[in-house]
């Protein structure tokens, strides 16, 4: 295993948790594509675990160089990025894998045991995400939103995540996401910030004042 994070904890984290395990071993470690590049000649990797964000040059423009100087290795992306353009871009890149740096130990590790095996590993959380994705990308044909929906999406534009909002509405973790793909899928958005738009032009973000009590301003 090769790990390329430009962050040290990060990397100390994880070649404590890869090496923990009878089946893992890490070969390497660097800190940008770049530093990966030079080392490979002195090591064999069956699977690079790569960040997205680093300096110089990205993790996914830096995936074609990496599977070219490690022929044999899988590439495996391990970022905080969850936007499903990065997953589109990564796997189109070559990549095997995209999990999210928010994963439990134990699924960051099925995900490498998954793709040294010569597997795909997508994390469930971004399935949905890119499935909802690829689906706003078509025109919309549903009618308008839900009041549920709406709400969903005003604690959306306002920053929260699926579990939060799960955890206001009272509904569960999947509800949630799966009010956040029919949103995405009927008014045909791609991103927060066009979602963030959209709230403030419907004059949803204006919700929590009246929810309060407080007198509509005239």
């Amino acid at each position: 295993m090769l790990i390329v994070d430009d962050h040290a904890v990060v990397r100390t984290g994880l070649r404590l948790l890869i090496d923990a395990e009878a089946d893992l071993e890490t070969v390497g470690e660097a800190g940008s594509v770049e530093a990966a590049l030079t080392s490979a000649a002195g090591c064999r990797p069956d699977v690079v675990l790569l960040d997205v964000v680093m300096p110089e040059r990205s993790g996914i423009d830096g995936i074609p160089a990496l599977r070219q100087a490690f022929p044999a290795a899988r590439i495996l992306v391990l970022s905080m990025e969850d936007n499903p353009g990065y997953v589109r871009k990564a796997l189109a890149a070559g990549a095997s894998g995209y999990v999210l740096k928010e994963a439990v130990d134990t699924e960051v590790v099925r995900a490498i045991r998954e793709v040294a095996a010569g597997g795909r590993y997508l994390q469930p959380e971004l399935g949905a995400r890119l499935v909802a994705a690829e689906a706003a990308r078509r025109p919309a044909k549903e009618g308008p939103l839900s009041p549920r929906e709406r709400e969903v999406l005003r604690l959306i534009a306002l920053g929260h995540t699926n579990p939060e909002i799960a955890a206001k509405l009272h509904i569960s973790v999947r509800t949630a996401e799966t009010h956040r793909a029919s949103i995405m899928q009927k008014l045909a958005l791609q991103t927060r910030a066009e979602i963030v738009h959209f709230a403030i032009a419907e004059g949803l973000l204006e919700a929590p004042e009246r929810e309060h009590g407080r007198p509509p301003t005239p």
